[in-house]
């Protein structure tokens, strides 16, 4: 579950502007581990989701606290870019609507506090527009992370804005645990709740709707629900059921409309990492923790093999042996679940646990986190992963993200393409006017095909001429740059004879015919 251990500020981080330069080249050493396989090891993949969370709640990540000047926000903002691109991640997840409120002007919600301090307090600009901007300008893709039932995480409903839903519809609200909740049963609700997420996907330029494992809080009758449950559950078993239904609902409805509204925006949820325990069902996985299909009411394998999302992102935050839930036993089910499926298999990384103060023995070895990935290479059904939380990726204890990015990142790769998208038209193959050898290294230009602005450019090169199956994998790319109508881009690491190749990458990961190669003179 996306929960962290502890509050990250973000003091100490450098708050200026960023360049809108992706770095190429990173100073890391090759693990022992990373250059003995690298002779057996396959290429590495041209696409692969690399991303992080940003969670705005309690100001987590960003803002690091409410109150800071719009400058200040936005300067925060683009330093988590930086770092994005520093460890060769593609991807950001960033938290917009938090607790029912928003980070951008909703005509359904009022501005979040965390930006603030004071809910429907204007911020003094768009943070939204803002952030889909500059992740876009540095070619990364921006998901919008949306909580749909959290309303608040304190239980006075006074305490909400005056003009806030939950005040003017006090019956849509239950209280427990000491938080508010927007009421998954009432049909008004789940079609409310779409509608204020829908609003952000349609105005913006977003390229996912995401969604974490909050949905009903835990399975009691202290979430008091019993007049809906009266009034709308007639015909299910039990209130389990009914509850279990009003998920499944909102689930299938939110991939009508995406699909509806803006049909190339990704769709996908990070569930908590057991779906049930095959002591439980003999579906279930080997494993003996909380199940989300009963705590949670929330059936996430069925979600996969019904086909009712792009992707599922399963947060397996434990270690490799961990008694009752082992990643290693973890990874091949989930990979069978969504073999055959269409739902790309992303993983949710517990970088918030790698070092931390607490965490058992093997939290504290600084290569537990690479080797997941290199778990994960025996199952080609994984397509990346995701980390909790950006403060972590940033922290680095103990070197546990900078082991990963030297054994598995070290070559740049596209984000994941949907099979429901694949057939599409790719962008048309770029011209590669010249490869010119320069004091800095080797100057590489080209030109968008008949007037386009692809989203990006990626750029190969090799010591011979290509073969189609050079690009079918990262092993001769050496750069994903933002695209435009003309790329200039400089590699210092090339030198004279190379052969460059250069492809056009549009919002939904299409990639173009390679272009004509040139020799670097």
């Amino acid at each position: 579950m996306i929960r962290p251990s502890r509050r990250t500020m973000l003091r100490g981080l450098t708050l200026a502007a960023a360049s809108t330069t992706i770095p190429l080249t990173i100073p890391l050493t090759m693990t022992t581990q990373a250059a003995s396989a690298m002779t057996s090891a396959p290429p590495p993949p041209l696409r692969q989701m690399r991303g992080m969370w940003i969670a705005s709640v309690l100001n987590i990540n960003w803002p690091s606290r409410p109150g800071l000047s719009a400058d200040a926000q936005k300067a925060e903002y683009l330093a988590w870019l930086d770092l994005a691109q520093t460890r060769r991640l593609n991807a950001v997840f960033v938290q917009i609507r938090p607790t029912a409120d928003a980070f951008w002007p909703s005509p359904y919600e009022p501005w979040s506090q965390y930006l603030t301090g004071v809910q429907g307090r204007d911020p003094g600009y768009d943070p939204l527009a803002f952030m889909v901007e500059e992740t876009h300008t540095r070619g990364l893709t921006f998901h919008a992370w949306f909580n749909p039932y959290r309303v608040s995480m304190q239980a006075d409903p006074a305490k909400l804005h005056p003009d806030h839903p939950g005040r003017r519809h006090p019956d849509w609200i239950v209280s427990y645990g000491g938080k508010l909740y927007y009421n998954p049963g009432i049909p008004e609700v789940r079609a409310f709740v779409q509608d204020a997420m829908m609003d952000a996907i349609n105005r913006y330029d977003i390229d996912g709707l995401h969604f974490d494992d909050y949905f009903y809080p835990v399975n009691t009758p202290a979430f008091d629900d019993s007049a809906a449950f009266a009034k709308y559950g007639q015909g299910f078993p039990d209130l389990a059921a009914w509850r279990r239904d009003n998920v499944d609902l909102l689930v299938r409805e939110m991939q009508e409309r995406v699909r509806h509204g803006k049909p190339e925006c990704a769709w996908g949820i990070s569930p908590s990492g057991i779906w049930r325990n095959k002591g439980t069902d003999p579906l279930g996985s080997d494993t003996s923790g909380s199940q989300s299909y009963d705590s949670l009411h929330a059936d996430t394998r069925g979600w996969v093999k019904k086909g009712w999302l792009d992707y599922i992102a399963p947060q397996i935050y434990w270690y490799i042996g961990q008694s009752n839930a082992d990643y290693a036993r973890l990874i091949p089910w989930w990979s069978d679940v969504a073999k055959g499926t269409g739902v790309q298999l992303w993983i949710g990384q517990a970088a918030y646990k790698a070092g931390a103060a607490g965490q058992p023995a093997p939290w504290q070895q600084p290569d537990e986190l690479t080797r997941h990935l290199t778990l994960n290479r025996d199952h080609p059904v994984v397509g990346g992963d995701i980390w909790f939380s950006a403060s972590d990726v940033r922290d680095d204890r103990l070197g546990t993200v900078t082991r990963v990015v030297a054994d598995h990142y070290r070559r740049p790769a596209l984000n994941p393409l949907l099979p429901r998208l694949a057939g599409g038209a790719p962008p048309r193959r770029p011209v590669l006017t010249h490869a010119r050898v320069t004091g800095g290294g080797v100057e590489v230009c080209a030109v968008a095909a008949g007037g386009g602005r692809p989203f990006q450019f990626a750029i190969f090169r090799l010591d011979r001429p290509a073969t189609p199956q050079d690009f079918e994998h990262a092993g001769s790319l050496v750069a994903v740059v933002p695209g435009g109508r003309h790329l200039t881009w400089t590699d210092p690491s090339g030198a004279k004879g190379a052969r460059y190749y250069v492809t056009a990458v549009d919002r939904a990961g299409r990639q173009s015919r390679p272009s004509r190669g040139a020799v670097a003179r």
